[in-house]
């Protein structure tokens, strides 16, 4: 076991090792979903800034890309996808340097802790994983409340055996993050364009493009 690793909740995970479409009535911001904004700014706890000493191997006081998915991973110990490193990055690499120092790290820390209670509430058979039934009950909770054809759709995208065919089948905890923040993303820019909100939008082919190449 590698010290600098630490995975995320319950049977998914645990602490570092050092301290152990459209939302109802017509809303799109999700309920409770961490948005990955206001977080930079948290940090200071030792344990921490311990944890944080730990990833970052060659000592540079900032943490890479390489580093960070070197210190994530699931509940089985699989590594964190290299789409959900990335995706992880670009939300907290506010300098955009290609690296997070402390603040940004602790940021980084604390969203993934909330998408952790998240997981854990909805990975209601204790799997380590969400399937179909969990996911839909999850995205209804976040105010994404999809047509079971396209929870079958996300389930098939995002599902453990597209990384790995030996896995158990669902979606893993890095997978269900960014399942969940390519929904959030994808319905906000789908609002900006309902101005009318009708839940219908007339836009031309460059625009949708756009809207959905620009999903993690």
């Amino acid at each position: 076991m590698n010290s600098s690793r630490s995975n995320y909740g319950g049977q998914y995970g645990a602490p570092p090792p050092q301290q152990g479409g459209y939302a109802p009535q017509g809303g799109y911001a999700p309920q409770g979903a961490p948005q990955g904004q206001g977080y930079q700014q948290q940090g200071g706890d030792p344990q921490l800034r311990q944890w944080f000493a730990s990833v970052d191997i060659d000592r540079s006081g900032l943490i890479s890309q390489i580093e960070l998915k070197q210190a994530l991973v699931n509940g089985d110990w699989s590594p964190f996808s290299d789409e959900t490193i990335k995706m992880l990055m670009n939300m907290f690499d506010a300098d955009r340097s290609g690296t997070i120092g402390f603040n940004e790290f602790a940021g980084l820390w604390q969203y993934i802790k909330d998408w952790q209670g998240i997981f854990r509430n909805f990975d209601r058979d204790r799997s380590g994983s969400i399937e179909g039934a969990e996911l839909s009950a999850a995205l209804q909770q976040l105010g994404y409340p999809l047509a079971p054809h396209l929870i079958q759709t996300l389930e098939k995208k995002y599902s453990s055996l597209n990384a790995d065919p030996r896995r158990p089948p669902g979606i893993s905890f890095d997978a269900f993050v960014r399942c969940c923040v390519t929904t959030r993303q994808v319905s906000e820019s789908f609002k900006r364009a309902d101005v009318n909100r009708t839940g219908y939008v007339n836009m031309s082919y460059d625009q949708f493009m756009s809207m959905v190449l620009s999903a993690p």
